[in-house]
This record gives structure tokens, C-alpha cells and sequence, in this order.
């Protein structure tokens, strides 16, 4: 990359815009603003992978990326998962291109190259006859990716093997992941394969939409209210919308009614609310009975939805993982997991799937909302007024809600800084964080 088309002016412009609440437009589109984002974020950050109910037996692998890294995930005969970059090590070949199954050996359909479980090269087609004595098999096996993780199930990986602990940089995320995927002493499972689609849009749009843009939803998503897939407010208890600040750019949204419901802990099943008893503290267990909505990420670009949806008003709730794989700065590849308690009855799983696949599946209605919306920002996004570095043209954005006059709620009782209301600290905080990464990219001096 040409490090002298992004400087420090531009650096410190950044800065002075977003100390006043303003976050200039260009940095959405600009391919080496992407450059920078895929060298200092990517390649040093915790990214999610996928689920360990995905894989359940030994030899059941699942194919990732890491944005343009390919990752091959697989549980090895010891039970074990490990990860390793999906490329063959003679020629560089993706591995392995089927998005699941379950095998014993992994064989390159270039060269024949074939791998165990466990990344150890055991067959060089024409072995001897073409390398002779002197090829050693125990270098060429396949590269791990060098970190891999695990939290409540939830798998992650790291391009850096200095990175700090994923228990650390999830801090008190995990707080909130216990009521999410925790609350039950089995967890949840993913039902299928994640669906994936291609939309026009910069990931940190969709980041910040789901971490910390609750604003959006009185106008993009009324439609649905209207037709009673959404729940109307009116026809709820009086509730609070809290904006839970967080280290590392993380974040949560939260809609809590202030008693706790005739259906509390988003009308799941009766059957499982012993079992919420079990693994929740009475602080956690009374936020999640009362609770309506959660929202949120895991930064840069985990996000996760748990929300009512339904028809004629019989809402279930719904539990999406989804993430956002850079293809570019103007292309999101959108991965979305179900996920839902392994303890649910069936007759509940099957009422929670349908709620999530009409809402936010490729199809939904509120999926489709949003991306319209995204790809609406792209386009405004392409042209010389927009990408303008002097901001000739103004070409700012707006985050300035509660900038500057709003104190955090000392009443919350979860971790992190909580806000009342509508207004940008989520976003400002993750925006933070994103410069932050990316200035470490320009060394003083540079210009």
C-alpha cells in the first residue's frame, strides 16, 4: 500500500472531527483506508469461526475466512479443534472447498497432497519416485492459524500469535454471552449451516448498525410494525432502552421493561426457566427476565440479535450470530448462524427458526431493510464530494446524540457504561477504537 496517500493530517483531522462528534464521509469508501483496516484490525484481532456444535464427531470440519484468509476448522480424532489455513503446502491449492462434511483425511484436488486430522502430511503423490529421500514430511504439514480459542462454545481465531487471551480481550462482554449462550447448562447448538449472502456495504456500517444504532428502527424497520410482525411499543409494558458501552469496541443494546412481564425472558419456554435459575446470577437472571431485546458486537465484526418476531402477534424470540467478511470497502459477505438452547422443546426450536428465517434470513423483512439502506450509504458514498480528504464539501456525518450532555446511568446493573435513550456513545466508542487500530499503521514521521 501507499502509505502517502493516508497521512497523519489526515490522521489528526480524523481525530479533531470526531472530538467535536463528526465522522467524516471518505473514510467509508476509501480503498487504502481498507489496506490500512486489513493490516492493523484483521490481522490482530479475535474473529469468530463458528460453534462447537458444528462440530460434534470427530473428522466434521467447517470451511471459514478470516476476511481473505481461508480457514479449515476441524475436530481431530482426540476431540480437539484445531484450525489450519485451508491452502495445500506444496502449490498453495484451497484444500478443502465444501463448507462441511465429516473427514478422515483432507487430499488437494491439485497435486494429491493428502493430511490428517491433525494437519500431518501422510501422502505426496508419486511419493519417492519424484522427491526422491530428501523430502521430509513432518515440515509440510498444514499451517495452524496461531491462535484458536474457545468461550461458552463460541470459537475464535487470531492472526497474531502475541494477541492477548480471548477471555481478556472479551472482558465483560462475557457477562453478557453467559445470558445469551450460557443460560443453560448445555448451552445452545447452531441449527444448520450458516446462510451467507453478498450485500453493498463497509463493515463498519453493519458493525455500528447492530452495536449501537437502535436510532435506526423507528424509521427503517416501521414497515413491520404495521403488518404485526414486529411488536407494536404501544402494545408493551413501559421498557428502557439502555446503550452498554464496552472495552475493545464491543457493545450492547438492551430493551428492559421495568417489571418483569406476564412473559418474562422473551417468552421462552416455561420448561427452561429452571435452568436459567441454575447458571445465572440473580443479577443476570432479573435483567433477562425483564428484557424485550438484545442487540449488539464483538469487535470488528461479530454481531448478535435476540429478539420477538412473528405473525398476528404471536412473537417468538430468536438467537442470530452473524458476521460481517470484508470483500472490500464498498462488499459485506454476510454469514448468520441460528442458534438456540439445546434444552428448548422442539415444538419452540422449530417456532424460533421460522421467526429469525422471516425477519433477518436472507429474505426477511428487517434484512432487507437494512441492506437497502446499507447499499444506499455506498452509493452516496462513490462520488468526488463524498470522498473529498479536505472536506470541501462537508462531507461529514452526524453522531451527535447526547455529545457531550449525557451522563451514564448509574442505576444500570450490568457491566460496562450504560446510557438511557437514543444516542451516538456507542458508536463514538467503537469509532474510537477503529482509529486507534488503524493509527498504530502510520509511524510518526510519515507524511
Amino acid at each position: 500500500m501507499n502509505r502517502n496517500r493516508i497521512r497523519r493530517e489526515h490522521l489528526e483531522q480524523l481525530r479533531e472531527k470526531m472530538s467535536r462528534g463528526l465522522f467524516p464521509q471518505w473514510v467509508i469508501t476509501d480503498p487504502d483506508v481498507y489496506e490500512l483496516e486489513l493490516e492493523q484490525i484483521f490481522s490482530k484481532t479475535w474473529q469468530f469461526l463458528g460453534h462447537e456444535s458444528e462440530l460434534r464427531e470427530p473428522g466434521d470440519y467447517v470451511t471459514r475466512w478470516m476476511v481473505n484468509d481461508p480457514v479449515l476448522l476441524v475436530r481431530t480424532q482426540t476431540g480437539d479443534i484445531s484450525a489450519y489455513v485451508n491452502s495445500c503446502t506444496h502449490r498453495g491449492a484451497q484444500l478443502c472447498t465444501a463448507d462441511c462434511g465429516n473427514r478422515q483425511t483432507f487430499t488437494c484436488p491439485y497435486h494429491g497432497w493428502t493430511f490428517q486430522l491433525d494437519g500431518t502430511l501422510i501422502g505426496v503423490t508419486l511419493g519417492n519416485k519424484v522427491y526422491g529421500e530428501e523430502l521430509k514430511r513432518e515440515e509440510w504439514g498444514l499451517r495452524k492459524i496461531p491462535r484458536v480459542e474457545s468461550y461458552l462454545g463460541m470459537i475464535f481465531g487470531n492472526l497474531d500469535p502475541n494477541a492477548e487471551p480471548l477471555s481478556e480481550y472479551l472482558g465483560d462482554m462475557k457477562w453478557y454471552l453467559q445470558m445469551l449462550v450460557g443460560r443453560t447448562p448445555n448451552g445452545v447448538e447452531v441449527v444448520g449451516a450458516p446462510q451467507r449472502w453478498v450485500v453493498d456495504a463497509n463493515w463498519k456500517v453493519t458493525y455500528e448498525n447492530f452495536a449501537g444504532d437502535p436510532y435506526h428502527v423507528v424509521t427503517t424497520h416501521s414497515s413491520t410494525v404495521e403488518v404485526d410482525i414486529s411488536p407494536r411499543a404501544a402494545d408493551l409494558p413501559p421498557r428502557t432502552g439502555y446503550h452498554v458501552v464496552l472495552d475493545h469496541g464491543h457493545a450492547m443494546n438492551l430493551g428492559v421493561y421495568r417489571d418483569v412481564p406476564e412473559r418474562p425472558y422473551q417468552g421462552m419456554p416455561e420448561s427452561l426457566w429452571p435452568l436459567f435459575q441454575q447458571q445465572l446470577n440473580p443479577v443476570q437472571l432479573d435483567l433477562l427476565a425483564r428484557s424485550s431485546i438484545f442487540t449488539g458486537g464483538i469487535y470488528p465484526t461479530l454481531s448478535f440479535n435476540s429478539a420477538p418476531h412473528g405473525f398476528h402477534g404471536d412473537f417468538h424470540n430468536f438467537l442470530n450470530f452473524r458476521v460481517w467478511r470484508p470483500l472490500g470497502p464498498e462488499k459485506v459477505e454476510i454469514w448468520s448462524w441460528f442458534m438456540v438452547d439445546r434444552e428448548a422443546p422442539d415444538a419452540y426450536k422449530r417456532a424460533s427458526y421460522q421467526a429469525y428465517i422471516s425477519s433477518f434470513g436472507p429474505s426477511g423483512t428487517l434484512e432487507q431493510d437494512d441492506t437497502e439502506n446499507w447499499a444506499r450509504v455506498i452509493q452516496a458514498s462513490r462520488g468526488w464530494m463524498a470522498r473529498n480528504k479536505d472536506l470541501s464539501y462537508n462531507n461529514v456525518y452526524n453522531y451527535l446524540m447526547g455529545f457531550a450532555r449525557l451522563e451514564p446511568n448509574e442505576d444500570f446493573p450490568g457491566p460496562g457504561t450504560a446510557y438511557i435513550g437514543f444516542n451516538d456513545n456507542t458508536s463514538r466508542s467503537i469509532q474510537q477504537v477503529w482509529l486507534d487500530y488503524i493509527s498504530a499503521g502510520i509511524k510518526e514521521g510519515e507524511q
